[in-house]
């Protein structure tokens, strides 16, 4: 499965991931929300930045995930805190991941670089910053 993931970009999460400094990606929410329970092992991740530019600028691969049971405020904080070194969080990020009853933290390989290519988002209705695209091919602009 392929997956369209948004990174941030005052947080310079690509940069980092560029740099080998971030190996791992967070998300997190109150409820169990995508990608909980979605993201496998072996499955592609395409990152865009939310600056607006809407170009796919690298990839990778997933070689770990882990899906949090119902967390405190307190495990929730400390998942970060073990983990901080892969995730390479700013205060902002942490204060936003940090708390969250759900966490999923999902490692990856293989960092690449692409040549910049946009997709359609059209037949996704919600503006999220995970897209479960299944084969980048099918979103692709040509």
């Amino acid at each position: 499965m392929d997956h369209v993931v948004y990174l941030d970009y005052k947080a310079k999460e690509l940069d980092n991931l560029r740099k080998g400094i971030k190996s791992m990606i967070i998300r997190g929410a109150m409820g169990r929300k995508f990608p909980y329970g979605k993201v496998e092992i072996g499955d592609r991740l395409f990152f865009i930045e939310n600056k607006g530019d809407g170009l796919i600028k690298a990839k990778a691969f997933v070689s770990d995930v882990f899906n949090s049971d119902q967390l405190t405020q307190d495990e929730s904080l400390k998942l970060l805190d073990e983990n901080q070194h892969k995730l390479h969080l700013d205060n902002g990020l942490y204060k936003r991941f940090g708390g969250k009853r759900y966490l999923v933290l999902i490692t990856i390989k293989d960092f690449n670089e692409l040549e910049n290519f946009k997709i359609d988002r059209s037949q996704f209705a919600n503006m999220d910053d995970w897209l479960p695209v299944g084969d980048i091919e099918n979103v692709k602009v040509k």
